[in-house]
């Protein structure tokens, strides 16, 4: 079961996530390669950090416009869940000499779009610079040059087998307008001292201890320990969730218009229609359409 909390401290908000199962289904939906699954895991799992206190019918949305082999990737959140789609999913690289997936050859560089659509007239939309191709820099980046919150997020995708998603997860926290000093300091240091994120799951941590790492044995500039209070506010389940119907594609072909309708079925006897996030199909006939023919 996929999960996440999140809370607050005294100086910052923070989210946990394990997206192990959408990773997988991500995986199992699109076929997508070992890099690019890396890669693609890591903007889901950035998603579902994103979108934690999404309320509603309030839906985020990730695209990336980028140089690499990859093409581009689309995610979308809401309170349901998460989903998404890539330009290129069979794209591939050789690991770099460390073994790692090489994430930031495979997506290059670019740019970042971050689309919330919280019910108003028009949606919010941020765009900042894709430079690392490691997603997880690139969307601190992102809060730092557009929302003007410093943001330290962590993401990670690892496989058993080419098929097999063993873990996937990340951590994002973010500091709260005056945060003291020596709370940025301390957290610096901490993140600079831990294990990465992929290698926290595979050691077997829950979401509360890699919390718990996180703020525990803090210290000041003076190295005296100090304690930083947190409260989880909530805990939810998590998945990868598509809310398409035939209904949404009929509006999607009526909007074709009655010529371009009719000439597809003299070709085809029917219009196919598949979706981009996972991959159902629907069929219409001239029967389905007759109120627009």
């Amino acid at each position: 079961m996929d999960r996440l909390i999140r809370g607050v401290s005294n100086n910052a908000r923070f989210v946990l996530v394990d997206t192990k199962e959408i990773v997988q289904e991500a995986l199992n939906i699109h076929k997508t390669s070992p890099t690019a699954t890396a890669a693609f895991g890591r903007l889901l799992t950035a998603g579902a950090i994103m979108s934690a206190t999404l309320k509603g019918e309030d839906i985020l949305t990730l695209r990336t416009t980028t140089d690499g082999i990859l093409g581009n990737m689309v995610v979308t959140a809401d309170s349901n869940g998460v989903k998404g789609y890539l330009s290129n999913p069979g794209a591939d690289l050789p690991p770099l000499p460390n073994g790692q997936p090489d994430v930031a050859g495979i997506v290059g560089k670019g740019t970042l779009n971050v689309i919330k659509d919280m019910g108003l007239k028009e949606p919010y939309i941020g765009v900042s610079k894709i430079e690392s191709g490691e997603i997880a820099y690139d969307i601190a980046y992102y809060y730092y040059t557009s929302e003007q919150t410093p943001t330290v997020i962590a993401l990670g995708v690892e496989l058993a087998d080419e098929n097999t998603v063993r873990s996937a997860g990340g951590y994002m926290v973010q500091l709260l307008p005056g945060a003291e000093d020596w709370f940025i300091t301390a957290l610096e240091e901490k993140i600079a001292a831990i294990r990465n994120v992929t290698e926290l799951f595979k050691g077997g941590m829950s979401l509360e201890r890699i919390l718990k790492l996180l703020y525990e044995d803090m210290t000041d500039e003076n190295y005296e320990r100090l304690v930083e209070d947190y409260q989880i506010l909530e805990e939810k389940e998590l998945k990868y969730h598509c809310n398409c119907n035939k209904d949404k594609f009929y509006r999607g072909i009526v909007a074709l218009g009655k010529d371009e309708i009719n000439d597809i079925l003299k070709e085809q006897n029917e219009i196919e229609v598949a979706c981009h996030f996972c991959g159902k199909t629907y069929k219409f006939t001239k029967e389905d359409l007759k109120e627009v023919l």
